[in-house]
C-alpha cells in the first residue's frame, strides 16, 4: 500500500514531514518537525521518513514541489510531496 508524505513550510518557515494516513486523523499521522527555515536535503528527507517507517515508493525518490501562495503574496508556502511505503513493504 502506498501513502503520501508531504514536506511542507508553513508560513512560519520551520519545515516538517508527515505522512498522510487516510484512515486516522491528521493528529495522529506519523511526523518530523525540522526545526529549522532551510530546506532539508534529499538525504535528511529520506532519514526522516525511514525514522517515521517509510521509504519512498520508487527508485528515484523524487520529489513533487508545488508554490502556495498565502494572504501576503509575497510570502509563499512551498510544499513538496512523494510516494512512500512502510519500509519493506510491497507497492
Amino acid at each position: 500500500m502506498t501513502y503520501t508524505a508531504h514536506l511542507a513550510n508553513p508560513f512560519t518557515g520551520e519545515w516538517e514531514l508527515y505522512v498522510v494516513l487516510k484512515e486516522h486523523r491528521s493528529a495522529d499521522w506519523p511526523a518530523h518537525d525540522f526545526k529549522r527555515v532551510s530546506v532539508p536535503t534529499w538525504a535528511e528527507r529520506i532519514e526522516a521518513l525511514a525514522l517515521l517507517g517509510y521509504e519512498p515508493d520508487n527508485a528515484e525518490g523524487d520529489w513533487e514541489w508545488q508554490e502556495l501562495s498565502g494572504p501576503d503574496e509575497d510570502r509563499v508556502r512551498l510544499l513538496a510531496s512523494l510516494d512512500v511505503r512502510l519500509i519493506g513493504g510491497a507497492a
